[in-house]
């Protein structure tokens, strides 16, 4: 059997060590309580900390979706109220033109009904020229502040805006004046310029043309809305997920970081009694010195 000698110098550093070491722990559970956090420093835990960073980079991507979602809900909002607004006035054009072909009486009535249509394609006009965030909403990718010029004619810049509000979904946020309103001769612009010369000359036959026109107009109006409002839709349900995702990542870096508050009370206590125990353990191992022992 080996034996090995201890001295009292050897005894003391190693009861030093060790009671430095319990000082480190109950040092690093008092700051815990005191910040709150279990990670206040990347070596406390690795691997925690490189999960803490990639949860936080979710969680900003989340809040990005929603921020975009925010946007795309704005814009779309915008485009369907415009679209309602200006349906229920191309329906009022297409009530007058039908009260022209029904033979308003004298020139008078004539030109009263074409006055009307013409008020109405200036407001319409006005309507198409809609802006979010300075931005005109059927003008496409343009830069510029209007979709259409005074004439009607559209001076947008074709091209999609799109918002992606998911982590895989991306909704298209516009809708290009063409596309709803037509162009050149056959835009709705042009056809309530046409019906309101028709009117006041009496053309019958460009009346019916106009008729026909506005029926095709509100036609693809309509069907523009119901596109509006299944991007509504998506995106109403990519807000719901995204919000749930960030509850779920915000959960999970609290579980990472966050100090848990009874344990870390309890652990405390262990701490400061196995402290407290090493302090008088030491003490009653060094105290034997040569004058005790010569007494």
């Amino acid at each position: 059997m080996t034996t090995f000698r201890v001295t009292q110098t050897m005894l003391a550093n190693s009861s030093l060590r060790s009671m430095q070491a319990g000082l480190g722990r109950l040092a690093a559970v008092q700051e815990q309580l005191t910040t709150g956090r279990v990670l206040n420093r990347p070596s406390d835990s690795p691997t925690d900390t490189t999960s803490a960073m990639r949860i936080r980079s979710s969680l900003a991507q989340a809040e990005q979706h929603a921020r975009n979602a925010d946007d795309a809900e704005g814009r779309l909002g915008l485009i369907d109220t415009t679209l309602g607004s200006m349906t229920s006035q191309v329906r009022r054009a297409r009530e007058l033109v039908q009260q022209g072909v029904n033979g308003a009486s004298g020139p008078a009535a004539r030109q009263a009904l074409a006055t009307e249509i013409d008020q109405l394609r200036e407001s319409l006009l006005a309507e198409a020229n809609t802006s979010y965030l300075q931005r005109p909403v059927f003008g496409g990718i343009t830069t510029g502040t209007g979709a259409y010029d005074a004439s009607g004619t559209w001076v947008g810049t074709a091209g999609a805006i799109s918002r992606q509000v998911g982590s895989d979904v991306t909704v298209r946020v516009d809708v290009a004046g063409p596309d709803v309103f037509g162009a050149g001769d056959d835009s709705l612009f042009a056809t309530l310029e046409a019906a309101s010369t028709a009117v006041i000359g009496g053309d019958q036959a460009e009346m019916d043309a106009a008729l026909t026109k506005l029926a095709g107009h509100l036609d693809k109006m309509g069907a523009t809305q119901a596109v509006v409002g299944s991007r509504q839709a998506q995106v109403e349900r990519a807000v719901v997920a995204t919000g749930d995702a960030k509850l779920a990542l915000i959960t999970r870096l609290s579980d990472v970081e966050n100090v848990d508050l009874p344990r870390a009370l309890v652990d405390l206590k262990l701490q400061e009694v196995a402290y407290q125990a090493a302090l008088g353990a030491t003490a009653r191992v060094t105290q034997p010195s040569l004058l005790d022992f010569l007494r």
